[in-house]
């Protein structure tokens, strides 16, 4: 053990600051700069790993910073749930600081500082989310990654990316003071407490009657988590450089979303208390309706980020999807399918970008015939849609398959029906880039420029999925602690 679990807490959760607020400092040593990204995630990474391996064993690392208010503590508590995404935000943060640096350099963007800083920032963020000890502290780093986040979003300065901007804020903004500010204030008028129990707080405290509509304020006051009709943010968003887009759908923002309503769904109404009240059916037809909707506007999508943004939507349904079944193995696939999601889909987004970066291509109609120019990007983005389709040997077939028991132990056999449907149009639409590259003839003459920072992360990330599909004990381990307490 390099550290003691409370203590790798404390790194872990400081190590993304200090390198977002020393990063500045290294401005006018460009070199430096970008060294400090990567050598902060890798120091983040073993904190979360060591912090992990505590959870695993039963243990409960945390550390409180002071009493708020009776029964509120401003502090630090990592659960099973909370060590997963810990996990997935450090680890993921090291191939996208090694990628963002080939990206930026390679497309020679301006305000690299700025850019290397906010996005150091975010993480910090994202940890905080993933290790709060109770939902109010879990609010506050939510507000700190939306405010972080909006400078990558608007990185470009253009018309077009603050726009994006205004709207990413206005909903994200919007949506959790309007809805979840609220519903975490009534939990606590109800209950006395905010922090997160195995079972849940809520059952004894908050009628039947009430329970689907504080469900409902959290839900959509959880806008990262992308529910139709509150998606319209993630695909403006696109308009971000490619860095950005995995940090939205994989590393930090769309997961904190998927996150937060998992962690409410198990620690503050409880699996028990759900499935009584039937308090999530209603949240059940709405994420299936998100998931075949965002599925159908996915395929319409000539430009390769919009269609993985659309896809991205669609499989943060599946997350949601698994808290409302409400039974023990739904819940678990949830908990798997953020770390499936996360690996399979900054896979594609890499691989979006470094086609970008080497061919300075952006619609999917532009790919046909480039796929032997681009050999290695477009096998990982194979290997990366393999997951996100659930098509074993690659590890989001895990994922899959336990929603689909969850689901069939619950008898719902339509949403059986929706995630088989659902599968099989996720099979059309993230091959078809793939199919178009190498099965039809060339439409234009590309220069291929080798950027070799932007190719060697979509491939580790790639193996990674497929190390995933052997090694996911771990992960399956600490998804059912979380379950069973």
């Amino acid at each position: 053990m390099l550290m003691s679990p409370n203590t790798a807490l404390v790194v872990g959760l400081f190590a993304p600051l200090v390198i977002g607020l020393l990063v500045p400092f290294l401005a006018v040593r460009a070199n430096w700069r970008d060294l400090a990204g990567p050598v902060g995630a890798v120091i983040t990474f073993i904190a979360a790993i060591e912090v992990a391996r505590d959870v695993l064993a039963g243990g409960t690392p945390s550390w409180v910073v002071a009493e708020l208010a009776p029964g509120i503590e401003l502090g630090f508590r990592v659960t099973p749930l909370g060590a997963i995404f810990g996990l997935v935000a450090s680890g993921l943060w090291i191939l996208a600081a090694i990628y963002s640096t080939g990206y930026m350099r390679g497309n020679h963007e301006k305000h690299q500082t700025r850019f290397a800083a906010f996005y150091a920032v975010a993480v910090h963020a994202a940890l905080g989310v993933a290790w709060s000890g109770n939902l109010l502290v879990l609010f506050v780093f939510y507000e700190i990654l939306t405010f972080s986040t909006f400078p990558l979003v608007t990185h470009k300065d253009s018309k077009a990316a603050r726009d994006a901007g205004r709207l990413y804020m206005s909903i994200l903004v919007g949506s959790s003071v309007i809805l979840l500010l609220p519903a975490v204030i009534y939990v606590w008028l109800m209950t006395g407490r905010l922090d997160f129990v195995p079972g849940g707080i809520l059952a004894g405290a908050v009628p039947a009657s009430v329970a689907p509509w504080l469900l409902a304020a959290f839900a959509f006051g959880v806008g990262k988590a992308a529910i139709m009709p509150l998606h319209r943010w993630l695909p403006a968003a696109m308009v971000a450089p490619t860095p950005v887009s995995a940090l939205l759908h994989a590393v930090a923002v769309v997961k904190a979303g998927v996150f937060t309503l998992l962690t409410v769904a198990v620690y503050i109404f409880g699996i028990d208390y759900l499935t009584e009240t039937g308090a999530s059916t209603w949240l059940v037809w709405a994420t299936c309706f998100t998931i075949l909707a965002s599925s159908c506007v996915a395929i319409t999508k000539d430009d390769l980020k919009a269609r993985l943004a659309y896809s991205t939507i669609s499989q943060l349904s599946y997350v949601v999807l698994g808290a409302a079944i409400a039974t023990k193995m739904a819940a678990e696939g949830a908990a798997l399918h953020i770390v499936m999601h996360a690996v399979g889909k900054i896979t594609l987004f890499f691989v979006a970008g470094a086609i970008y970066v080497q061919a300075h291509i952006t619609k999917i109609s532009q790919l046909d015939g480039q796929g032997p120019e681009m050999k290695l990007v477009f096998a990982a983005f194979f290997v990366g849609a393999l997951s996100i389709i659930g098509i074993p040997p690659a590890g989001g077939s895990w994922s899959k398959f336990m929603l689909m028991v969850g689901a069939a132990d619950a008898g719902m056999v339509m949403v059986l029906i929706v995630l088989g449907v659902s599968s099989l149009m996720n099979i059309y639409y993230l091959l078809d880039p793939v199919a178009r590259a190498f099965f039809k003839p060339k439409v234009k003459e590309v220069k291929v420029d080798w950027h070799p920072l932007t190719v060697w992360p979509p491939v580790a990330t790639a193996v990674l999925c497929i190390v995933l599909f052997f090694f996911s004990d771990p992960i399956l381990g600490l998804a059912q602690a979380m379950v069973t307490g």
